[in-house]
């Protein structure tokens, strides 16, 4: 498991909005893109599929919004966990944000992304460079996220 924790000058409803509109992550992910699967609005029950690589060389990462607790009035918090439901990639996935205290004028939030990621048939003695990995990719891919409207 990897955890990434990451602060943006931005309120919490725009922080989830931007981590949780699944097609953005395309553009911050190299060489994937996003189908979602399910019509909106997103809740339990959301599928998407996340297909990355290139022409031969590429693998789909399905997954499903198993829980779904956005921001909403009176609630300065946001829960989402995926679960992964390939035949390749297993695992899940936990975005959480926050309202910040004290916050400048417009709001700042905490996320905490915490993903547990496995690649079937991957020995197990290599899960410290896939998280090792993991950690460099999403970190990357939520610094991406919160910076672009």
């Amino acid at each position: 498991m990897f955890v990434i924790e990451n602060s943006a000058d931005l309120p919490v409803t725009e922080v989830w909005r931007r981590l949780t509109h699944w097609e953005r992550h395309a553009t911050a992910v190299p060489l994937t893109r996003i189908v979602v699967l399910t019509p909106p609005p997103t809740g339990p029950g959301s599928r998407f599929t996340a297909r990355t690589g290139w022409r031969r060389l590429s693998f789909d990462d399905p997954m499903e919004v198993v829980r779904w607790e956005p921001p909403a009035p009176g609630r300065d918090s946001g829960y989402c966990r995926l679960e992964k439901r390939g035949r390749v990639v297993l695992g899940w996935a936990e975005i959480r944000v926050r309202a910040e205290a004290p916050a400048p004028p417009g709001g700042r939030s905490r996320v905490e992304w915490r993903e547990e990621v496995r690649l079937r048939g991957l020995p197990r003695r290599l899960d410290p460079l896939l998280r090792r990995a993991g950690r460099l990719l999403f970190g990357r891919t939520v610094r991406r996220l919160l910076r672009t409207a």
